[in-house]
């Protein structure tokens, strides 16, 4: 009878560890279904569906509706990345869930806008120029994706990108068409001047040119109630001059590229004299 039991007690262990290996495997899917694992990915769909309604407003010549949406995919971008660092639900999965989104959002809907609103009367032209913002979407997407795996991208210490990040791009490329909704101006919709914002935009994502990374900037203390007043008149301003104000927040954004250039350039000190 002992041997008996002895020879069974292995078999009990073994039966026990495979139950808990079984119940652990089990709370580690149910910890993946959590609602702070959810929410990143929820936003990130938000903002990929943002950006196929952009496309559908284009198609329909609804050219305002077209740009608020790619803005609110832009919104949605910047909030499941922040979502998910303050609830700690990083995952490989939501990286490139975020980066197959970003290419719909901002790679493909604003070339479709631009080629509905502009480039169309160019022909094939034109739409070589869209497909050519779409390829340099898809690359810049790509060498990103590349750099997180190796932690090469921006950090605290090293805070901008390698590169026009997508989101930048498209708001830029859009820019005619905003300057059209307040000026009317047919100068603006002409397809070689949209033709020559593909072109900057394309070289800048492509180029190995520093960006500043608003996610890794940090304010001080005394400055964030200054920052608090400061976002709270910028949403003001968003709702009552829409056009406007994104016109003038993409030329602070292109004016600080020549600083973010100048700022991460490597200064060598002189060597003292012998």
């Amino acid at each position: 009878m002992t041997e008996d039991r002895a020879s069974q007690d292995p078999e009990r262990i073994s039966r026990r560890k495979r139950a808990r290996q079984i119940v652990a495997a089990r709370l580690e899917k149910l910890e993946d279904l959590s609602i702070g694992r959810l929410v990143p990915s929820t936003l990130t769909l938000l903002g990929l569906c943002s950006g196929v309604t952009a496309i559908r407003f284009a198609l329909e010549s609804n050219f305002h509706n077209a740009v608020a949406a790619v803005v609110c995919a832009g919104i949605f971008d910047m909030l499941d990345g922040r979502a998910a660092r303050l609830l700690g639900a990083d995952s490989r999965f939501g990286a490139q869930l975020d980066s197959l989104a970003d290419l719909v959002s901002f790679g493909v809907a604003p070339a479709v806008i631009m080629y509905v609103w502009s480039l169309s009367r160019m022909g094939d032209a034109g739409w070589i120029a869209a497909l050519i913002f779409c390829a340099a979407s898809a690359v810049r997407l790509a060498r990103f994706n590349v750099q997180a795996a190796r932690d090469e991208g921006a950090t605290n210490v090293h805070p901008y990108f390698t590169g026009l990040p997508t989101p930048a791009a498209a708001c830029m490329m859009l820019l005619p068409l905003l300057l059209s909704f307040q000026w009317n101006d047919t100068l603006a919709r002409e397809p070689v001047v949209v033709g020559i914002m593909i072109a900057i935009t394309s070289v800048l994502m492509v180029s190995k040119l520093p960006t500043p990374s608003i996610k890794y900037m940090r304010l001080q203390r005394q400055h964030r109630i200054l920052a608090g007043i400061a976002f709270a008149a910028l949403a003001g301003a968003l709702i009552a001059w829409p056009w406007a104000t994104l016109t003038i927040g993409l030329a602070i954004y292109i004016a600080t590229i020549p600083l973010a250039v100048f700022s991460s350039h490597p200064r060598h000190d002189p060597k003292p004299a012998a």
